[in-house]
Protein backbone atom coordinates (compact mmCIF):
# COMPACT_ATOMS: atom_id res chain seq x y z
CA UNK A 1 0.00 0.00 0.00
CA UNK A 2 1.38 3.60 -0.83
CA UNK A 3 2.00 5.53 2.11
CA UNK A 4 1.81 9.28 2.22
CA UNK A 5 2.83 11.81 5.19
CA UNK A 6 0.95 15.10 5.52
CA UNK A 7 2.58 17.72 7.13
CA UNK A 8 0.71 20.42 8.09
CA UNK A 9 0.05 22.92 11.39
CA UNK A 10 -3.96 23.25 10.16
CA UNK A 11 -5.48 20.24 11.91
CA UNK A 12 -8.86 20.37 10.09
CA UNK A 13 -6.86 19.84 6.46
CA UNK A 14 -4.84 17.09 7.97
CA UNK A 15 -8.31 15.55 8.74
CA UNK A 16 -9.34 16.28 5.95
CA UNK A 17 -6.43 15.16 3.54
CA UNK A 18 -6.29 11.65 5.26
CA UNK A 19 -10.33 10.92 5.02
CA UNK A 20 -10.44 11.32 1.27
CA UNK A 21 -6.82 9.68 1.10
CA UNK A 22 -7.44 6.58 3.19
CA UNK A 23 -11.22 6.02 0.82
CA UNK A 24 -8.39 5.86 -1.84
CA UNK A 25 -6.60 3.81 -0.68
CA UNK A 26 -3.67 5.35 1.06
CA UNK A 27 -1.70 4.44 3.70
CA UNK A 28 -1.70 7.98 5.46
CA UNK A 29 -0.19 9.38 8.79
CA UNK A 30 0.07 12.85 9.67
CA UNK A 31 2.16 15.58 11.95
CA UNK A 32 1.47 19.35 12.89
CA UNK A 33 4.76 20.71 12.80
CA UNK A 34 8.12 20.56 10.88
CA UNK A 35 9.75 18.50 14.14
CA UNK A 36 7.48 15.97 14.31
CA UNK A 37 6.82 15.77 10.68
CA UNK A 38 10.71 14.95 10.27
CA UNK A 39 10.88 12.25 12.66
CA UNK A 40 7.54 10.66 11.47
CA UNK A 41 9.36 11.03 7.93
CA UNK A 42 12.46 8.73 9.30
CA UNK A 43 10.34 6.81 11.27
CA UNK A 44 7.64 5.95 8.90
CA UNK A 45 9.18 5.74 4.90
CA UNK A 46 6.51 7.25 2.83
CA UNK A 47 6.65 6.74 -0.71
CA UNK A 48 5.17 10.53 -1.13
CA UNK A 49 5.21 14.12 1.43
CA UNK A 50 2.34 16.32 1.44
CA UNK A 51 4.32 19.43 2.87
CA UNK A 52 2.68 22.49 4.00
CA UNK A 53 5.24 25.79 3.47
CA UNK A 54 3.93 27.44 6.70
CA UNK A 55 4.92 25.31 9.68
CA UNK A 56 6.21 25.86 13.63
CA UNK A 57 9.22 24.97 14.58
CA UNK A 58 10.38 23.90 11.30
CA UNK A 59 9.08 25.52 7.87
CA UNK A 60 8.51 23.63 5.19
CA UNK A 61 11.70 24.44 3.26
CA UNK A 62 13.63 23.76 5.96
CA UNK A 63 12.00 19.98 5.85
CA UNK A 64 12.27 19.93 2.09
CA UNK A 65 16.07 20.60 2.23
CA UNK A 66 16.35 17.93 4.92
CA UNK A 67 14.33 15.30 3.11
CA UNK A 68 16.14 16.01 -0.26
CA UNK A 69 19.66 15.32 1.62
CA UNK A 70 18.58 11.94 2.37
CA UNK A 71 16.15 10.52 0.27
CA UNK A 72 14.32 10.94 -3.12
CA UNK A 73 10.98 10.84 -2.02
CA UNK A 74 8.62 12.64 -4.04
CA UNK A 75 7.21 15.76 -2.49
CA UNK A 76 4.41 18.27 -2.72
CA UNK A 77 4.72 21.67 -1.59
CA UNK A 78 1.31 23.32 -0.14
CA UNK A 79 1.23 26.74 -0.39
CA UNK A 80 -1.63 29.31 0.87
CA UNK A 81 -0.40 32.04 -1.66
CA UNK A 82 0.24 30.64 -4.31
CA UNK A 83 2.56 33.11 -5.79
CA UNK A 84 5.15 32.62 -8.17
CA UNK A 85 8.18 33.06 -6.06
CA UNK A 86 6.87 30.16 -3.49
CA UNK A 87 6.83 27.67 -6.26
CA UNK A 88 10.29 28.15 -7.56
CA UNK A 89 12.15 28.27 -4.04
CA UNK A 90 10.10 25.13 -3.65
CA UNK A 91 10.94 23.28 -7.20
CA UNK A 92 14.87 24.87 -6.43
CA UNK A 93 15.02 22.90 -3.29
CA UNK A 94 14.07 19.11 -5.03
CA UNK A 95 10.34 19.60 -4.61
CA UNK A 96 8.14 17.69 -7.22
CA UNK A 97 5.56 19.94 -7.51
CA UNK A 98 3.06 22.15 -5.86
CA UNK A 99 -0.27 22.85 -4.80
CA UNK A 100 -1.98 25.94 -3.53
CA UNK A 101 -4.64 26.30 -1.18
CA UNK A 102 -7.78 26.14 -1.01
CA UNK A 103 -7.28 22.22 -1.44
CA UNK A 104 -9.66 21.09 -4.73
CA UNK A 105 -9.35 17.15 -3.68
CA UNK A 106 -9.56 16.31 -7.39
CA UNK A 107 -6.63 18.36 -7.73
CA UNK A 108 -4.76 16.47 -4.85
CA UNK A 109 -5.44 13.26 -6.48
CA UNK A 110 -4.17 13.89 -9.74
CA UNK A 111 -1.15 15.69 -8.58
CA UNK A 112 -0.25 12.56 -6.23
CA UNK A 113 -1.53 10.47 -8.96
CA UNK A 114 1.04 11.94 -11.35
CA UNK A 115 3.65 12.70 -9.19
CA UNK A 116 3.85 8.77 -7.91
CA UNK A 117 3.27 7.87 -12.03
CA UNK A 118 6.28 9.89 -12.72
CA UNK A 119 8.64 8.50 -9.76
CA UNK A 120 7.89 4.94 -10.79
CA UNK A 121 8.11 4.64 -14.50
CA UNK A 122 11.60 4.50 -15.20
CA UNK A 123 12.12 0.86 -14.01
CA UNK A 124 16.21 -1.28 -14.18
CA UNK A 125 17.21 -1.61 -17.74
CA UNK A 126 19.94 -2.75 -19.43
CA UNK A 127 21.15 -0.11 -21.09
CA UNK A 128 20.54 2.40 -18.50
CA UNK A 129 23.80 4.57 -18.43
CA UNK A 130 24.87 6.96 -20.81
CA UNK A 131 29.00 8.03 -20.63
CA UNK A 132 31.06 11.33 -21.75
CA UNK A 133 34.28 10.51 -21.49
CA UNK A 134 34.47 11.58 -17.20
CA UNK A 135 30.48 12.12 -16.67
CA UNK A 136 28.46 8.92 -16.21
CA UNK A 137 25.07 8.73 -15.31
CA UNK A 138 23.10 6.28 -14.77
CA UNK A 139 19.20 5.67 -14.71
CA UNK A 140 19.73 1.90 -12.93
CA UNK A 141 21.43 3.75 -10.00
CA UNK A 142 19.37 7.21 -10.14
CA UNK A 143 22.81 8.44 -9.80
CA UNK A 144 25.74 11.28 -11.83
CA UNK A 145 28.81 10.65 -11.73
CA UNK A 146 31.82 13.58 -12.87
CA UNK A 147 35.29 12.89 -12.67
CA UNK A 148 34.90 9.59 -10.28
CA UNK A 149 32.23 12.36 -8.08
CA UNK A 150 29.35 10.86 -7.15
CA UNK A 151 26.02 13.41 -7.05
CA UNK A 152 23.04 11.78 -5.88
CA UNK A 153 19.94 14.30 -7.83
CA UNK A 154 16.75 14.40 -7.04
CA UNK A 155 14.80 12.36 -9.40
CA UNK A 156 13.63 14.84 -11.74
CA UNK A 157 16.57 16.38 -11.86
CA UNK A 158 18.84 12.78 -13.24
CA UNK A 159 15.63 12.11 -15.49
CA UNK A 160 16.32 15.37 -17.41
CA UNK A 161 20.02 15.29 -17.62
CA UNK A 162 19.86 11.66 -18.45
CA UNK A 163 17.14 12.38 -21.34
CA UNK A 164 19.09 15.35 -22.65
CA UNK A 165 22.29 13.23 -22.71
CA UNK A 166 20.79 10.26 -24.13
CA UNK A 167 19.37 12.14 -27.07
CA UNK A 168 22.84 14.91 -27.31
CA UNK A 169 23.02 17.35 -29.81
CA UNK A 170 19.46 17.61 -30.21
CA UNK A 171 17.71 20.57 -28.80
CA UNK A 172 14.26 20.18 -27.01
CA UNK A 173 11.86 23.07 -26.52
CA UNK A 174 10.58 23.64 -22.78
CA UNK A 175 7.02 21.68 -23.52
CA UNK A 176 8.92 18.94 -25.26
CA UNK A 177 10.81 17.98 -22.15
CA UNK A 178 7.79 18.77 -19.92
CA UNK A 179 6.04 16.07 -22.35
CA UNK A 180 8.99 13.34 -22.12
CA UNK A 181 10.24 13.78 -18.51
CA UNK A 182 7.44 15.04 -16.62
CA UNK A 183 4.64 13.20 -18.62
CA UNK A 184 1.85 14.56 -20.60
CA UNK A 185 -0.47 14.57 -17.47
CA UNK A 186 2.09 17.51 -15.62
CA UNK A 187 -0.12 19.91 -14.14
CA UNK A 188 2.85 22.57 -13.83
CA UNK A 189 4.06 24.82 -16.25
CA UNK A 190 7.38 25.00 -18.13
CA UNK A 191 9.45 27.33 -15.48
CA UNK A 192 9.69 23.82 -14.09
CA UNK A 193 12.33 22.79 -16.62
CA UNK A 194 14.05 26.27 -16.26
CA UNK A 195 14.31 25.75 -12.30
CA UNK A 196 15.83 21.71 -13.31
CA UNK A 197 18.20 23.32 -15.80
CA UNK A 198 19.60 25.76 -13.12
CA UNK A 199 19.88 23.36 -10.68
CA UNK A 200 21.76 21.16 -12.80
CA UNK A 201 24.18 23.96 -13.95
CA UNK A 202 25.10 24.93 -10.41
CA UNK A 203 26.20 21.02 -10.02
CA UNK A 204 27.84 20.76 -13.55
CA UNK A 205 29.84 24.11 -13.45
CA UNK A 206 32.84 22.90 -11.33
CA UNK A 207 33.02 20.47 -14.03
CA UNK A 208 33.77 22.19 -17.09
CA UNK A 209 34.40 19.89 -20.10
CA UNK A 210 35.52 20.64 -23.48
CA UNK A 211 33.35 17.45 -24.77
CA UNK A 212 29.91 17.95 -23.57
CA UNK A 213 27.89 20.53 -22.12
CA UNK A 214 24.74 21.65 -21.25
CA UNK A 215 23.45 24.62 -23.37
CA UNK A 216 20.42 26.75 -23.68
CA UNK A 217 19.62 27.89 -27.12
CA UNK A 218 17.83 31.39 -26.47
CA UNK A 219 14.34 31.55 -27.74
CA UNK A 220 13.91 27.75 -28.36
CA UNK A 221 14.75 25.36 -25.08
CA UNK A 222 17.94 23.70 -24.66
CA UNK A 223 20.39 20.49 -25.85
CA UNK A 224 23.60 18.27 -24.26
CA UNK A 225 26.14 19.23 -26.91
CA UNK A 226 28.47 16.67 -27.36
CA UNK A 227 31.53 18.56 -29.28
CA UNK A 228 34.00 15.74 -30.09
CA UNK A 229 33.30 12.37 -31.87
CA UNK A 230 35.61 11.03 -29.07
CA UNK A 231 33.03 10.78 -26.69
CA UNK A 232 32.23 7.63 -25.65
CA UNK A 233 28.18 7.19 -25.37
CA UNK A 234 26.90 3.85 -24.27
Amino acid sequence: MTKILVIDDDLNICDLLHMYLVKEGYDVQTANDGIEGMNVFRAYAPDLVLLDIMLPKKDGWQICREIREQSSTPVIMITAKGETIDKVLGLELGADDYIVKPLDMKEVFARIKAVLRRYTRHGPSENGIVRYDDLEISLDKYEMKVKDVVYDLPPKELELIYYLAANYNRVFTRDQLLDKVWGFDYLGDSRTVDVHIKRLREKLEPAQSKTWALKTIWGVGYKFEVNTKEAKQQ
